[in-house]
Order: structure tokens, then C-alpha cells, then sequence
């Protein structure tokens, strides 16, 4: 089902937003139409990201209260992560940009 929206702007941007809708073969609504499904559309894709985030975020919870997580101390994290990012550089990158 289609709804309406309306709301107000000056007399001298509604003639500036009209003249560079007809310039590019659209009406103002049409215009005005397409923003808003583009802000819908970045609005679906927030919420898709947050739903996945969400669910990783739970899943380590999960592993948590069941005793599966491993931790381990912030030099071995930040020296397995200077090697998985040596293989993706060598992987990559040409050898000079290494």
C-alpha cells in the first residue's frame, strides 16, 4: 500500500530542486520518491548488518557460558595477527609493496 508525505519547504528551493529534476528528465516527486527509497535502502542494510553483528556477538556468549572460548594474553592475539596479515600481504601485494 502507498502512503503520502508532506511536508514544507521555501517557495525558492521547491523552483531550484523542481528545475534540476525536469533538467534531468524527472518530476520533483519522482525525485523526492527515489531519496527516499535509497535512505530505506541504507536503513535495511544498517539493520541487516546489525542483525549479523548481533548474532556473532551471542555466538561468543554462548561459547563463553559453555566453556568453549579460549583466550589467550595480547601478545600471542597481536602476533597471530601480524602473521595472518604477513600471509594476506604475501598473498596480495606485489614483494615491493611489502
Amino acid at each position: 500500500m502507498d502512503t503520502r508525505i508532506q511536508f514544507r519547504i521555501d517557495e525558492e528551493t521547491k523552483r531550484l530542486a523542481q528545475q534540476i529534476a525536469e533538467s534531468q528528465g524527472r518530476t520533483l516527486s519522482g525525485a523526492c520518491r527515489e531519496l527516499a527509497e535509497q535512505l530505506a535502502e541504507q536503513q535495511r542494510q544498517a539493520t541487516s548488518h546489525h542483525d549479523w553483528l548481533s548474532l556473532q556477538v551471542k555466538r561468543v556468549f554462548d561459547r563463553l557460558e559453555t566453556g568453549a572460548a579460549t583466550f589467550v594474553d595480547h601478545d600471542t592475539a597481536k602476533s597471530r595477527m601480524e602473521e595472518r596479515k604477513s600471509r594476506i600481504r604475501a598473498r596480495y601485494l606485489p614483494r615491493s609493496h611489502r
